[in-house]
């Protein structure tokens, strides 16, 4: 029999942590459980204050609907998203961190890591970034400097953030890819991406409003750099709709409702020719696995809350400067300990 529960974790991040959105301290975040016939298995979704999902919004949730959630013969993890999908039309987030409990026990009784379900190469996954938020030009620089790593991520979005990247540039020779988190107005865009594209800056995450259309016709027409959407592309119907305006996609697992539909999105933004990315939400390493097992179907990743954050809930996925390690455990590969 299906059982589910749930823990509420705030994890301290080592630096104060700030986008064009705002600043914040700790994540919050659901950790989800589900038991079935002696298989365990984890799910994770971050609270995330722009998208007005808080934990306890998802833990009323599952206290309203448990009994639903549990009444379930868990045989096929995309069945279960599609019975989740419309229990919580809604919930996106806590759906997805229920399917991705599903498919960690289904690769624990299939006895394998997600990935060999899949029949994925780790070999070919690519490198994760490391996130730089928005500081001072000293405090940027400084992080930069305590962390040497292959790729790095800069928040960008506000009056001056050229500028940092440009002192940031000086310090180093690794990959550099921004994100304004639609942070810009057009007219800003079309005159910082050219001076970005002079700093050797390899892509722009949503620079422009997720609805302004018409503005990123015009910076896609212009190729300056690549594009990626983010909050431009959210759920499965988003993908087809950034054709001809982005040159990729960043996937949030939290956003789109899990593992299940993130793969369809894969797919189906390969077949238009678009780049893919899966991205964080600062989650723990129970939702970085879930990522590290999709990453070798992806272009670029950028799954680095673990490396954020000053602790974690549990142990499996690690890093060698930007490579991940996988631990070949069955499942999403996460072991928690005093549940």
């Amino acid at each position: 029999m299906l059982k589910v529960s749930y823990k509420k974790v705030e994890l301290p991040f080592k630096h104060p942590f700030t986008i064009s959105k705002g600043t914040k301290t700790h994540q919050s975040t659901l950790i989800v459980r589900l038991d079935y016939f002696g298989q365990v298995g984890y799910g994770e979704a971050p609270a995330i204050a722009y998208y007005n999902i808080t934990v306890d919004d998802m833990i009323a949730d599952i206290e309203a609907k448990k009994m639903f959630i549990e009444k379930f013969s868990l045989s096929d993890p995309e069945r279960y998203w599609h019975y989740l999908h419309h229990l919580f039309p809604k919930n996106p987030f806590l759906v997805g961190a229920l399917d991705m409990a599903a498919w960690d026990i289904y690769g624990k009784i299939k006895r394998k890591p997600l990935y060999q379900l899949w029949q994925l190469d780790t070999a070919t996954s690519p490198l994760t970034d490391f996130t730089i938020g928005i500081d001072t030009a000293e405090n940027m620089v400084a992080k930069m400097l305590d962390k040497p790593w292959p790729i790095y991520k800069i928040k960008v979005g506000f009056e001056g953030d050229v500028a940092l990247v440009e002192k940031c540039r000086k310090h180093t020779n690794a990959a550099i890819r921004v994100d304004a988190n639609a942070g810009w107005t057009l007219e800003e865009a079309l005159i910082k991406i050219p001076q970005l594209q002079q700093l050797g800056v390899e892509l722009v995450e949503q620079p422009l409003h997720k609805d302004d259309w018409e503005g990123m016709k015009k910076l896609y027409d212009l190729n300056y750099l690549p594009l990626l959407a983010d909050e431009s592309c959210v759920s499965e119907h988003d993908v087809v709709k950034c054709v001809g305006f982005f040159n990729g996609i960043n996937i949030k697992l939290t956003k789109c409702s899990g593992i299940t539909p993130a793969r369809r999105m894969i797919a189906a933004a390969k077949n238009l020719g678009l780049k893919v990315m899966v991205g964080c939400m600062n989650e723990t390493t129970v939702g970085t696995a879930a990522i590290a097992h999709l990453a070798p179907m992806l272009d670029f990743v950028d799954m680095d809350g673990t490396l954020l954050q000053t602790t974690q809930i549990g142990s499996g996925i690690e890093f060698d400067f930007g490579k991940i390690i996988y631990n070949q455990k069955p499942g999403l590969g996460i072991e928690i300990g005093n549940w």
